[in-house]
């Protein structure tokens, strides 16, 4: 008689072909609403330049604009991750869906700079709840042993978001013509939410441990530093804040700093193509390799690939050059984020998961908030774009300590 089997949380992705379509459902609106948060994370770096010539901003303002979306990310990741351990990943990533997506809007019908960064910060803030539970909803989908993999593939969205962004600031027409790629970026998620509602399924792992809304999840220094976990936390945080003081430096300034060496509108916007397309491949391939190479190997090279990338970038001479190491840049940067989000959700068991990634998304904002201003007092300082990109090889090299430390140490049992 042919045996017939329930499919479990931990099952493999390859062995279980009922749960495969739920993991595919979950991966693939993951990667969707990846996609438009990267889409809106980048838009102001694409539109930069216009919106400075409309509103007649200097360059401290721009760092402050660039800082102010990453800054709303803060608040959001750590309410966003500690409310999704309380009722539900998927609860908590519609509702963030709903705010990114009307405040995006809402950043095309501004007026000035102070309203720009108000609305901005509020832009951050649903974008920053959204991420801890794309990473818990990815994590939880699958098996342990293919975690890096799910992770890299719902956050190769982002960086192929930025391509679409800079598709846009291409084909735009007009030197004011920049609020229709708010436009697009708000409509996307708000689009996207019934899909959310009625497909997306709740993480099976997150039902079967907390009982949905009658999860009452740990406190949160328990979570965060209990049972051995605090050196880890540490380590995930400095980690998280160097990588993400690189990352969002580049996601913001790249295009202002190719303007600057001389680059046509079309050629700043193709290097950002190719900075976004190394990114997705750069997630994607590291992320696999996590799953199938030790460790601390594949860490190494990738931050020896973001040191090595970073110093090619700084000196490229001209535009193909420029834009072949922005391809590698954001293969080893942005596929290195991805490597650091997947470490974080098995160091933090299954109750508590959104919490303790929440909180290092949280404190690597921190990171993305430095970045962007840091970049901007340098120039203003008048400090030339390569003198602005080396400075960001030391800040590298902190977090490449720390995440090669991290991956000794021991991780939850689920």
């Amino acid at each position: 008689m042919k045996s017939t089997r329930t499919a479990l949380p931990g099952d493999s992705i390859a062995t279980q072909p009922a749960a495969n379509t739920g993991v595919v459902m979950t991966l693939g609106l993951c990667f969707a609403i990846a996609l438009l948060e990267g889409l809106d994370l980048q838009s102001v770096g694409v539109a930069a330049p216009r919106m400075a010539r409309e509103f007649g901003l200097t360059v401290a303002q721009m760092g402050i604009a660039f800082s102010a979306g990453t800054f709303g990310l803060l608040p959001g990741a750590m309410f966003g991750g500690r409310l999704a351990d309380r009722v539900g990943r998927k609860r908590v990533l519609i509702l963030s869906a709903c705010v990114f997506g009307l405040l995006s809007i809402a950043t095309a019908l501004v007026s000035s700079f102070s309203m720009l960064v108000i609305v901005r910060v509020l832009t951050g803030m649903g974008l920053g709840g959204a991420l801890p539970n794309l990473i818990a909803l990815s994590s939880e989908a699958v098996s342990p042993k293919a975690r890096n993999t799910a992770v890299s593939v719902m956050y190769c969205g982002i960086p192929f978001g930025g391509v679409i962004a800079s598709i846009i600031g291409i084909v735009s027409i007009g030197d004011t013509d920049w609020r229709h790629i708010f436009y697009v970026g708000g409509a996307g998620p708000l689009v996207l939410v019934p899909l959310l509602i009625a497909f997306l399924p709740e993480s099976s792992a997150f039902r079967k441990t907390s009982r949905g809304a009658n999860a009452q999840p740990a406190p949160v220094g328990e979570v965060l530093f209990g049972a051995n976990r605090g050196l880890s936390t540490l380590q995930i945080w400095i980690s998280y804040f160097c990588t993400l003081i690189v990352l969002y430096f580049l996601l913001n300034w790249l295009p202002s700093l190719m303007a600057a060496r001389g680059l046509a509108r079309a050629e700043v916007g193709y290097v950002q193509i190719f900075f976004n397309i190394g990114g997705g491949l750069g997630a994607l391939f590291i992320g696999m390799l996590m799953d199938r190479l030790r460790g601390g190997a594949v860490v190494s090279g990738m931050y020896v690939g973001i040191i090595a990338s970073l110093a090619a970038l700084s000196v490229a001479p001209g535009f193909a050059a420029l834009a072949v190491s922005a391809f590698f840049a954001g293969m080893f940067v942005i596929g290195g984020q991805s490597v650091l989000y997947a470490l974080a959700a098995v160091f933090y068991p299954t109750p508590m998961r959104g919490t303790g990634i929440g909180a290092a998304v949280a404190v690597g904002r921190i990171g993305s908030v430095v970045g962007p201003l840091a970049a901007g007092q340098l120039l203003a300082m008048g400090r030339s774009s390569s003198t602005v990109i080396g400075a960001s090889i030391p800040v590298t090299l902190i977090a490449a300590v720390a995440a090669l430390l991290l991956i000794r140490r021991p991780r939850a049992a689920d």
